[in-house]
């Protein structure tokens, strides 16, 4: 057992998780929300694994460091053919499994199928929103929602009214009705009662649940009002329901202030417009954060702080990194390699996924650079452990060059039928 290192293959492992990279970004880009998640994850990773296998195999055959000069001669041919079902077919599988585990509910949060959007028809809209820019707001929203989604419009004054009860918009009759109901909003008149607001939005999200699904409420206020925060908020803590507010053209700070205590109790956002032509594009930024998760994306909505989550996704890139490892031994042919990388592919994906679990923040360019760095660890120190853990050159030649070339060493994962002394796993 020696302990090997080959820096060429380092440095083309690098190379081909920055080009593994480049191809898994252009993924996330073209596919994102076209094509389930699941299946962009598994290429994300899988193409990940083949641009470093490929990378690694091209070295070792440039300079043959590892698997000993006698592989290169007699069994590249073999690890051509091995290529790509040990990496880009044997990841695929491993972490698309992986990201249906991470998307499953758990941890007492529900992915958000449910939004409630609340908005303020009392008299002083007439001069913070004399266009009836939040309603044309709302209804552009219904139109990008995804066909999954139930949404239900309440409006309010002095009292509140369900001007939609919830329903699934699952086609164009659905999307129209919403936005029919929505036109037929009556004129805006009396008071600002935002706490009957919150307990007759209650009252309807519990009427219509539907168990294993979550509700998210975007509530739209220009006034101040009296809540009893404690009483009104508590069923929305308990059910985990987020509230996110906007505040349009605020002029008396406890408004304010209440609307981001709202929000800050119930986990939700709170955003200040001043200009009521900017409610379109506020709503959508509040929908973009609905709750999607990844195993390479920004975690949002209820699960975005959930220790269950972060602990869920570092060992799914752990396993990641291991099932990597163990790729690039079985494309060599080699028990010992696979058993080292399989070691380093622990330590890489574990220093991967706390990279992604810390460093994601939701910002595109931020994000981008997290990635790639993640990508680069993952790829790189899984070379190294043929350094710190020894392997064996298992391509050797046994007596004469006609028997050395018909059986395979005593390292290989296939071994020789009649020789027990073969070593490995």
């Amino acid at each position: 057992m020696q302990r090997k290192f080959n820096l060429l293959l380092t440095l083309f492992s690098l190379i081909g998780g920055v080009i593994g990279f480049a191809i898994g970004e252009w993924l996330l880009a073209e596919l994102g929300g076209k094509w389930p998640n699941l299946l962009i994850i598994g290429l994300y990773f899988g193409v990940l694994a083949l641009s470093v296998g490929l990378s690694c195999l091209i070295a070792e055959m440039i300079l043959p460091r590892l698997n000993g000069t006698s592989w290169r001669q007699r069994y590249v041919d073999a690890s051509w053919k091995l290529l790509a079902p040990a990496t880009l077919v044997m990841l695929f599988v491993v972490s698309l499994a992986l990201e249906f585990v991470y998307e499953l509910n758990g941890g007492g949060v529900k992915q958000v199928k449910d939004i409630a959007i609340v908005i303020d028809s009392s008299g002083s809209m007439n001069q913070n929103d004399p266009k009836n820019d939040r309603y044309e707001a709302a209804k552009k929203l219904v139109d990008k929602m995804d066909g999954d989604k139930r949404v239900a419009i309440i409006t309010f004054n002095d009292g509140a009214n369900i001007i939609q009860p919830f329903v699934r918009l699952s086609d164009l009759a659905a999307r129209t009705g919403v936005k029919s109901a929505i036109d037929s909003i009556p004129s805006t008149n009396g008071g600002t009662n935002i706490g009957l607001a919150l307990t007759e939005t209650m009252k309807h999200i519990t009427d219509q649940s539907q168990g294993g699904q979550g509700t998210m409420v975007i509530l739209l206020s220009d006034g101040v009002s009296n809540v009893d925060l404690d009483s009104t908020l508590a069923e929305y803590k308990s059910r985990h329901i987020a509230v996110n507010t906007v505040g349009l053209n605020l002029v008396d700070s406890s408004g304010s202030n209440l609307l981001q205590a709202i929000a800050s109790q119930t986990g939700g956002s709170y955003s200040n417009v001043s200009n009521a032509g900017n409610l379109s594009f506020v709503f959508q930024q509040i929908y973009d954060t609905l709750g999607d998760r990844t195993l390479v994306t920004e975690r949002t909505g209820p699960a975005a702080d959930s220790a269950y989550y972060s602990i869920v996704r570092i060992a799914a890139l752990l396993i990641i990194g291991v099932a990597l490892g163990i790729a690039l031994g079985l494309m060599f042919d080699n028990r010992y390699l696979a058993r080292s990388f399989g070691i380093g592919g622990a330590v890489s994906g574990l220093l991967a996924g706390l990279i992604l679990e810390l460093g994601l923040s939701g910002h595109e360019h931020a994000d981008v650079l997290c990635r790639l760095t993640a990508d680069v660890v993952l790829a790189a120190v899984i070379t190294l452990f043929a350094w710190i853990v020894p392997i064996k050159e298992h391509y050797r030649s046994s007596g004469g060059s006609a028997h050395a070339g018909r059986n395979r060493g005593a390292g290989s994962f296939a071994g020789r039928p009649n020789d027990t002394r073969s070593k490995g796993f």
